[in-house]
């Protein structure tokens, strides 16, 4: 997807001057950003850019170029995404018949639940952009996604270069499990914008 002209002018303080130095200028911003975008959104080989992106040659060295100065870690900052999704895990057969009662900061039913599946844990995981863990959650494996988000929503914890941890992104992206009201206004009231998709019944409730 190319670049918009207001994703242009927010990511223009990161790029590179374009002046010639030690390695060589960018002939346009745009267009190299969209070349790098694309390439690594279809997985194609560099040589087999379309024509559009012009000469290959330019955006592969101004790949390059970003990775040694950390150019994709800085334009992440500037746009923090984060997903949030849970995953089944089953228990050991062992786990059955352990001792009730948990040592202290441990959940007292351990985070093993009895579902259709048997003994289960329910992991639950946020991830940013780069597919990068940030923080996770283990409950019993019954309940449902929506009830534990806010818990790993807490959970995020990222260092900035200067100054408090970072604990709200910018953009939250979930599956239809978390298509909530309660959940669209907390992101909402803390200025993050829901990606989140809509259930067919909640459609239909809005025809």
């Amino acid at each position: 997807m190319p670049l918009s002209d207001a994703q242009r002018v927010r990511i223009e303080p990161l790029l590179p001057d374009r002046t010639p130095k030690r390695d060589g200028r960018w002939r346009n911003h745009r267009e190299v950003i969209d070349a790098i975008a694309f390439k690594f959104q279809t997985g194609t080989q560099w040589v087999h850019l379309p024509e559009k992106y012009g000469n290959w040659q330019g955006p592969q060295p101004a790949a390059n170029v970003g990775r040694r100065r950390h150019l994709g870690t800085r334009l992440h900052r500037a746009n923090w995404v984060v997903s949030v999704d849970s995953t089944i895990l089953r228990a050991h057969q062992h786990a059955a018949g352990a001792v009730k009662g948990a040592p202290a900061g441990e959940r007292d039913d351990h985070a093993i639940g009895r579902s259709r599946g048997g003994l289960t844990t329910k992991l639950r995981p946020s991830a940013d952009g780069n597919r990068r863990p940030l923080a996770f959650v283990l409950t019993a494996g019954q309940p449902g996604d929506a009830p534990a988000f806010t818990g790993v929503m807490t959970q995020l914890r990222v260092p900035r270069q200067h100054g408090r941890l970072r604990t709200g992104p910018d953009m939250v992206l979930a599956d239809k499990a978390y298509s909530l009201r309660a959940i669209r206004e907390h992101l909402r009231r803390r200025g993050v914008q829901a990606v989140i998709a809509v259930r067919a019944d909640q459609k239909a409730h809005r025809r």
